[in-house]
């Protein structure tokens, strides 16, 4: 028996951000602060809709760039992180990792739900997002979402969500 899937990709020139971050590796050591200009590229599966969309370019366009602005001209700073320390007040953000400390204005960073800022975790931090608002305003889940976050020119980091799994966005 034949079984039809369908799915939409965007790549667009707009779907890019520039950000800074660091991360830590084999347990304590951590990166210089440093920035990459992202690229966003998403997949979506799903069934047809009553106008034979998986789901309309223009609100995935719209809606990924909306969340991609979001972290654009940002530094990106883990909040669950095990032992990076982000402390936040109206003023500023203040880091700290071992005996290293950052201190950055409050509206220059955006402070987000992970343990790493690597690509990995942000295409899944995207695609979590882009999961919850698509459904809002479309009325309907997706039944797969992959997102690719690319941070220099062919190094992808990659996440794929199922609504079949176990785990939810």
């Amino acid at each position: 028996m034949a079984v039809e899937t369908y799915s939409v990709r965007i790549r667009k020139s707009e779907l890019v951000f520039s950000a800074a971050h660091f991360i830590t590796f084999n347990g304590n050591i951590c990166e210089r602060l440093h920035g990459h200009n992202y690229r966003v590229a998403c997949d979506v599966s799903g069934p047809l809709d009553e106008n034979r969309y998986v789901v309309d370019f223009i609100a995935l366009r719209d809606t990924l760039r909306g969340l991609v602005q979001e972290l654009d001209h940002h530094v990106l700073l883990p909040s669950k992180h095990p032992t990076i320390r982000v402390e936040a007040d109206d003023r500023e953000v203040r880091a700290t990792f071992e005996d290293r400390r950052w201190v950055f204005p409050r509206q220059d960073c955006v402070l987000l739900p992970l343990v790493q800022t690597t690509a990995e975790l942000l295409a899944q931090h995207l695609a979590s997002r882009l999961i919850e608002r698509l459904t809002v305003q479309t009325g309907r889940r997706p039944e797969r979402v992959v997102i690719a976050v690319d941070e220099c020119e062919g190094q992808e980091g990659v996440y794929a969500w199922s609504a079949e799994d176990a785990r939810s966005p």
